[in-house]
């Protein structure tokens, strides 16, 4: 009978919504304001009754127009905003911060915890309505959103049904460019020139695939035991906006941008 107890203990701790200091390292978050959702203005980004504008630290949903002029709306953005609302809106949710906790516009940024536990974030993440989106100054939670976003990425759902956010081969980026991108191939070659190292993925590197790792963000991946050079020959899958430079370019501020597939 204990035995059986203890299982059964076990896949209730498996299965029940995890709390924000279960999924928190002690000292990589920190616990902010407990406020009420008022309003959901898409897919990341939600309004507190305190007037609080909070930007959901670490995804990017698909993305409304809100207002600006010639945006085209991205596909499953209606749903990915209904998929929050019905989350949190009109519930009460604390704040949790791993990094810079406001950007330029002001928004707080934070990871989001219902008064149940769940995980805001986690839950955008697993039910394919949103992606990672990171940064080298919020890094906190990475790991755990990589996680969920695979598990939704295997089972082809939301946003990961759609080739338009699918992961593109390195050989058609050019196609693009100036959106944000998973970016898949093989590493062919490394130069390190002026401190900043060039991943290139083609022959020419004045057309082909490019990421670069400028000399700051170059001493994050040596302080996370992953030297840019060590990227050489190996497959791998990099995210980010895809810009021109030299042909189509993803800048790596951060190592968890790039992800060694074999």
């Amino acid at each position: 009978m204990h035995k059986i107890a203890a299982i059964l203990f076990f896949l209730i701790l498996l299965t029940r919504p995890a709390a924000a200091e279960d999924l928190a390292q002690p000292g990589a978050l920190q616990k902010g304001a407990r406020q009420q959702v008022t309003r959901v203005i898409d897919g990341d980004t939600v309004l507190l009754a305190d007037k609080t504008r909070v930007r959901l630290v670490g995804i990017q949903a698909p993305k409304l127009p809100l207002g600006r002029k010639g945006f085209r709306q991205w596909p499953l953005s209606p749903q990915s905003k209904k998929a929050l609302s019905d989350l949190v809106l009109n519930r009460f949710v604390t704040l949790y911060y791993g990094g810079r906790s406001r950007d330029r516009y002001d928004r707080a940024l934070a990871h989001l915890f219902r008064d149940d536990g769940l995980w805001v974030q986690g839950e955008m993440l697993t039910s394919g309505m949103a992606r990672v989106y990171s940064f080298a100054d919020n890094r906190a939670m990475i790991d755990q959103m990589m996680q969920r976003e695979q598990d939704a990425r295997h089972h082809n759902r939301g946003i990961w049904a759609l080739d338009y956010y699918r992961p593109k081969d390195q050989a058609v980026a050019d196609r693009h460019r100036n959106s944000f991108q998973v970016v898949t191939g093989t590493v062919r070659a490394v130069a390190h020139i002026r401190g900043a190292w060039y991943l290139n993925f083609g022959d020419d590197w004045r057309e082909d695939f490019t990421i670069v790792i400028k000399a700051k963000a170059a001493r994050l991946f040596d302080k996370s035991n992953i030297p840019p050079g060590n990227y050489k020959g190996k497959k791998i899958e990099a995210r980010g906006w895809l810009k021109s430079y030299n042909g189509p370019m993803i800048e790596a501020t951060h190592p968890e941008q790039i992800m060694i597939i074999e």
